[in-house]
């Protein structure tokens, strides 16, 4: 018997009764606030994924005995649809999402599918929902597919029953202002043959620790270092990036390579595809240590950083702790006030018109 794939010509809608009020834009905060809807698409070995249904955002039944409740058999990725000036909606590289949640699903043991049919179900859960696709400029609609395993089985071996479901965010500015790092190389984040380029539930939860105590601390995300060289890899759950002039004075936009550490960011991909289409500087993917970074900051050299996601876009870093010492870091020189230096605001100024459909590009896809 064939098994069948993700189908989206078979998807069911079963709309809500009770439709929620809008929230009102000020009052938006990441991740707190849900739409009328979600997606699910269930599979089992023996017969391949069911049907996709539409239904009203609620809670899932779930035995405690499945592989994503014991054995952290789970992954997701984090997406957004913008409204362009013209009222259409758009996402934006979906396809790099797809395939991310493909090769971490793929990781942990979980069924393929078919990317572009399970695309096509996202975009009807975001036309099902479109009224919460805020129109201002700066908010977006957060999308959260999740990929778990639910069979009940404390063997350790797969799960041959799956869930694909996915759920809505309207979402505002995630970091409004600069940020303040603590470096922290006494735990690790990633490290070299583990899962850190999965973007896998299990490596989120063991960092919430030290981020709290970061926190606590008054600084807004660690930044994480791996290695008795101190080599800078990601930013809370960001990636990270530095602008400086070399030694031989060069000018040169760097963030750590892929090398199985780090996280292969959306975002990521886009800020170096753009520095690279300006052709100004050099931009490079490489290791880089903090001694190099603190070095550059001492000799004046290192003109900007900031942490680029998914949820953030891009934040200017003003701040660093590293080994008792307040490093603090340019953000714009000729305005105190800024939130952005000028490479940063640069940046995010040219993918946030991209993704608002204000500049026209292959990486937005009208839903």
């Amino acid at each position: 018997m064939v098994k069948q794939n993700i189908d989206a010509s078979k998807l069911t809608k079963t709309l809500t009764s009770s439709p929620k009020e809008l929230m009102p834009l000020e009052k938006l905060s990441f991740g707190k606030n849900f739409t009328d809807h979600m997606l699910c698409i269930r599979y089992t070995e023996e017969n391949g994924w069911e049907a996709p249904e539409i239904k009203p955002y609620g809670p899932l039944s779930i035995d405690p005995a499945a592989y994503v409740l014991n054995y952290s058999v789970e992954t997701f990725e984090g997406m957004k649809a913008f409204r362009a000036p013209n009222g259409t909606v758009n996402l934006f590289r979906p396809e790099k999402n797809m395939q991310r949640l493909a090769t971490s699903s793929q990781r942990i043991m979980l069924p393929e599918f078919d990317h572009d049919q399970f695309l096509e179900c996202v975009k009807e859960l975001v036309r099902v929902d479109e009224r919460f696709v805020p129109s201002e400029h700066g908010y977006s609609l957060y999308i959260r597919p999740n990929f778990i395993g639910t069979e009940a089985n404390l063997n350790l071996l797969y799960s041959k029953e799956a869930l694909l479901y996915v759920y809505l965010s309207p979402v505002g500015p995630y970091f409004p202002k600069t940020v303040k790092l603590l470096a922290n190389s006494k735990e690790a984040r990633a490290w070299p043959g583990g899962v850190g380029n999965y973007k896998l539930g299990g490596n989120y939860a063991p960092a919430m620790r030290p981020a709290m105590e970061a926190v606590k601390d008054g600084y807004d995300q660690i930044l994480w270092l791996l290695g008795d060289d101190h080599y800078v890899t990601e930013v809370g759950t960001m990636n990270f990036f530095v602008y400086w002039k070399s030694e031989q004075g060069e000018a040169e936009l760097v963030t750590a390579p892929l090398d199985g550490i780090i996280l292969p960011g959306v975002t990521r991909d886009s800020l170096l595809a753009l520095a690279r289409q300006w052709g100004e500087f050099k931009v490079s993917e490489r290791r880089v240590t903090m001694p190099e970074v603190t070095k550059a900051l001492e000799e004046g050299r290192l003109l900007e950083a900031f942490g680029a996601g998914t949820a953030c876009v891009v934040c200017s870093v003003s701040e660093v702790l590293y080994e008792d010492k307040v490093y603090d870091i340019p953000v714009d020189p000729s305005d105190p006030k800024a939130v952005f230096g000028p490479l940063t605001k640069r940046l995010r100024d040219e993918l946030l018109d991209i993704q608002y459909g204000k500049t026209l590009s292959s990486w937005t896809v009208p839903v």
